[in-house]
């Protein structure tokens, strides 16, 4: 647990020059960054591991094969990986349930500025972004979430039932091979490996940078990590949060001390080698698309 005395001490306040709000706000709590964690490791996991055996007839799949511990090994890891995913995937699941039955309010969880389902004003959210991209408008703020946050999120759930499932079904094939039809498990395997590659491939680029390689967050967001972010980023860029937080008198309650060197220093540590391994991914996977 960080201490305010320590955390001020290694880690100044940032100050936001527009408002005057100093210090850092809370943005994920300690369980979302534990189950982030655990999904990110997981997912590379599951990319670096699958990839020898999707594409095991490329001269390069056997080399990193073998620096997993061979073939059978890389499977191994694989189903490891897949079974500590689907269960973060049921963990977070169930939190929000529980969330949503202790505030006897499950009307919060699907529609709000603080529900991760779409909402019409990421429609409007869109439209403003892209005539910024345009040099039309002025640069848009969002509330707690951005429309591209909510994408990524609502990906996962898609990964969890097509690549998840096809995945069940593959591992386990004398006992789906009673329920279903053979050719169901040559669609499982085309899903899973089409459906894979795309995964791999948006979560090591596309969300990669809106996460981390922004120039606005270049060269990586630590918030995921340290479960917090600097008031300049409240005021800036979330400024629809800041005023709903100022309106309702709660700006008090999401302050949090300031993170700690060690917390940084792991959020760089690991999330730099997580996007070393998604840079090596992709370059394998273009290697793998070129030369076929």
């Amino acid at each position: 647990m960080d201490t305010p005395s320590r955390a001020v001490a290694e880690t100044p306040a940032r100050t936001s020059p527009r408002s005057g709000v100093t210090g850092w706000y809370r943005r994920f709590t300690r369980t979302e960054r534990i189950l982030h964690a655990l999904l990110m490791l997981t997912f590379v996991g599951c990319a670096l591991s699958g990839l020898p055996l999707l594409e095991a007839d490329r001269p390069w799949a056997p080399v990193l094969a073998r620096m997993l511990g061979g073939f059978q090994t890389a499977g191994l890891i694989h189903r490891v990986c897949a079974a500590v995913m689907i269960g973060v995937f049921v963990t977070h699941v169930g939190t929000l349930t529980m969330r949503g039955l202790r505030k006897r309010s499950v009307l919060a969880l699907v529609w709000g500025p603080e529900s991760m389902v779409p909402q019409p004003q990421d429609v409007v959210d869109i439209y403003h972004n892209f005539k910024w991209f345009l040099g039309r408008g002025p640069r848009p703020v969002f509330d707690r979430w951005t429309y591209w946050e909510k994408f990524d999120y609502w990906a996962v759930f898609w990964g969890m039932f097509i690549i998840g499932g096809s995945g069940l079904l593959l591992w386990f094939p004398f006992f789906f091979g009673k329920l279903l039809p053979g050719w169901m498990f040559n669609i499982a395997s085309l899903v899973h490996g089409e459906e894979a590659l795309l995964a791999v491939g948006f979560i090591f680029t596309i969300h990669f940078f809106n996460g981390h390689l922004r120039p606005e967050k270049f060269p990586m967001d630590t918030a995921v990590f340290t479960g917090r972010m600097p008031a300049e980023e409240l005021v800036h860029e979330r400024a629809r949060l800041y005023d709903r937080l100022q309106a309702t008198r709660t700006l008090a309650r999401e302050e949090a001390p300031a993170p700690t060197l060690e917390s940084r220093a792991f959020g760089w540590v690991v999330g730099g080698t997580a996007l070393a391994l998604g840079v090596v991914t992709i370059l394998l996977i273009l290697y793998s698309a070129i030369s076929s």
